[in-house]
């Protein structure tokens, strides 16, 4: 991009962190962190008739941009709260950051990782710390154990390393957005990044907005854990009563304070994507892009799905913020994005005690581009009278009203299961 001129074009807010702060963690982790590339995405540039983006920091240290703020804190640390170690809570990323500082500045760290954190999350987290982090699992969601955390930190004087709520940490996760000006060589639109707990959009935000003000900065978080949404609508961070834990890098239950006053400031737009589509995406960056994106990693390029705010005019940069992903975690974002996509369906069929019921459904219900995917009786003990379960792949969408048809024409009693029903997510 055209370098900026020397005084900010926007007049600097009475904000916590500032884009001086930006570039001073800039040239601080210049030798420590690794400047991550920058692709031009052929597949979305194509969907939306403009140049697309692609910020790999799932080619970090440790996989994520996480590090970049990690090291940016504990490295300001003095020799006496160094001597008294730290100590984090993270659902995987963050971890890595921290694990990864730690072991650079010899410095004794603790990770609380809530129970649903992958088991490849935490192998590379003890691989990167090595000798000089301890794992501590705990709690079901992130907020639960940043609680436990806290409360180490307290008890023992380490030095408790936010994952996001902190200036430090945000000037640190805003070199994204420093190291993407000196990458690309033409203006940029539209820069849409994922939002957790708010660290990574701040930093940005603060960068671009004060010395790029034309640039539209958008956040994107998943539908499931819309915290910054729910803060922008309250005027304040507020937890969230439900948290859909799936995208796990950004289910977060309450957005920090640092970060959200920036967001409120300078953040064009943050917009929610069902986690379905984030699946979709996540098959799309594989299959095509050759990307394996976690999904907070593709939850940026899962708004050019049709969640924008509005049509960029221009280049559009998507960052792409980790890659930790468990590949048994597949079969369930296959299954998923299925279901998001129309393609997908379950339904609970009772069959007549009669001969020929079930090839009824087979040949008179069913055509040949509909196929049984799962069959099973849900009462397990009693077959004759119970219903069964049964998943049905389409090869369109568009099939479905045709399927609803000649199955409300059957002699069977069947009932379709809706996908936000509790009833779906118990069956299955």
């Amino acid at each position: 991009m055209p370098r900026p001129p020397t005084s900010p074009p926007v007049p600097p807010k009475a904000l916590p962190v500032t884009a001086d702060d930006v570039a001073a963690a800039a040239r601080h982790l210049e030798p420590i962190v690794r400047e991550t590339a920058l692709e031009l995405s052929p597949r979305l540039s194509a969907a939306l008739q403009q140049p697309v983006y692609l910020k790999r920091e799932d080619l970090q240290v440790g996989r994520s941009y996480k590090v970049r703020g990690a090291y940016n804190l504990i490295s300001s640390l003095t020799p006496a709260e160094r001597a008294l170690g730290v100590v984090c809570a993270s659902a995987g990323n963050h971890a890595q950051g921290v694990a990864f500082a730690c072991r650079q500045l010899r410095i004794r760290g603790k990770v609380f990782l809530p129970s649903t954190t992958p088991r490849q999350k935490r192998a590379r987290i003890q691989d990167i710390g090595g000798r000089w982090v301890e794992q501590v699992i705990t709690g079901a969601v992130f907020d639960e154990t940043s609680a436990a955390a806290q409360a180490f930190a307290a008890s023992s004087g380490a030095m408790y390393v936010p994952p996001f709520d902190d200036a430090r940490i945000v000037a640190g996760q805003g070199t994204v957005a420093y190291e993407i000006c000196e990458q690309l060589r033409e203006p940029v639109d539209t820069v849409l990044v994922p939002v957790g707990g708010g660290g990574l959009i701040a930093g940005v935000a603060v960068w671009f907005k004060h010395r790029f003000p034309g640039v539209h900065v958008i956040g994107v978080e998943p539908a499931g854990a819309a915290s910054m949404r729910a803060a922008l609508d309250a005027g304040a961070p507020v937890a969230l009563a439900k948290v859909d834990g799936f995208v796990d890098g950004a289910a977060v239950r309450q957005v920090g304070r640092v970060p959200f006053a920036v967001v409120r400031d300078l953040v064009d737009d943050v917009v929610a994507v069902p986690e379905g589509a984030v699946c979709s995406e996540m098959l799309d960056l594989y299959q095509t892009d050759g990307i394996i994106a976690e999904p907070a990693g593709a939850l940026a390029s899962t708004a050019l799905r049709g969640y924008l705010p509005r049509t960029p005019e221009g280049p559009v940069v998507c960052i792409v913020s980790g890659g930790n992903n468990d590949v048994s975690r597949y079969a369930d974002i296959l299954e998923r994005s299925l279901v998001h996509e129309g393609l997908r369906h379950y339904f609970l069929v009772t069959f007549p005690q009669q001969p020929g019921a079930l090839r009824h459904f087979l040949e008179d219900v069913l055509t040949e581009d509909e196929d049984i995917v799962l069959f099973e009786y849900v009462k397990k003990n009693n077959r004759e009278t119970g219903p069964a379960l049964v998943g049905v792949d389409l090869a369109r969408p568009d099939s479905l009203p045709g399927l609803l048809h000649r199955m409300a024409a059957s002699p069977l009693q069947i009932e379709k299961l809706a996908p936000d029903s509790p009833i779906f997510e118990f069956l299955l």
